[in-house]
This record gives structure tokens, sequence and C-alpha cells, in this order.
């Protein structure tokens, strides 16, 4: 069984996969994105059981947008989920 950061990972790029199909019509383009993602991933994904807890909706929300902006501003290289993904462990997991 893969260990929590790896399915995290793999909830976070299913959500971006599904989030495109969504919204194929605008390639994919959605401006509040985060709020989308943290519906599907407390309300649709397997997230909460992985954490422990289901996270309030707008922390999560506020999360994903900084972890966005600090995985664009320090480049560090590697999969956006990945980074995401311990990050989300660190600052929700039990």
């Amino acid at each position: 069984m893969p260990d929590d950061n790896t399915r995290v990972a793999e909830l976070l790029h299913e959500a971006g996969e599904t989030h495109h199909v969504v919204y194929r019509i605008v390639d994919g383009d959605d401006p509040d994105w985060a709020s989308w993602y943290a519906d599907w991933l407390i309300e649709h994904s397997e997230l909460p059981e992985i954490l422990g807890a289901k996270p309030v909706r707008s922390h999560l929300v506020y999360e994903l947008v900084e972890l966005d902006r600090e995985f664009t501003d320090n480049a560090p290289g590697g999969r956006w989920e990945d980074y995401y993904a311990a990050r989300l462990i660190e600052r929700f997991g039990d």
C-alpha cells in the first residue's frame, strides 16, 4: 500500500484531471480553481480518511492557494502534486 504522501499526491493528480475535464470548454481555466479542488477533495475523495479528519473547506482553499504561490515562487522542481501532498499532510494530518 502506498504511503500517505503518495496517496494524497495521487488524489491531487486525479483532482487535476477531473477539473480539466469539467472545465474542458475553457481548457481548464478556472480563476476559482482552489475552491473546486477543495470541494472535490473533501466530498469526493479519500483525503479526509488519509488525514484522519475532514479539513474545514475554507482552510483547505487557503492552503491550496498558498501552496500554489509557494510552488510558483520557489520553483522546487518535481511534480506539484508531490509538493502539495507533503505540505497538506504536514498542515492537516493528525
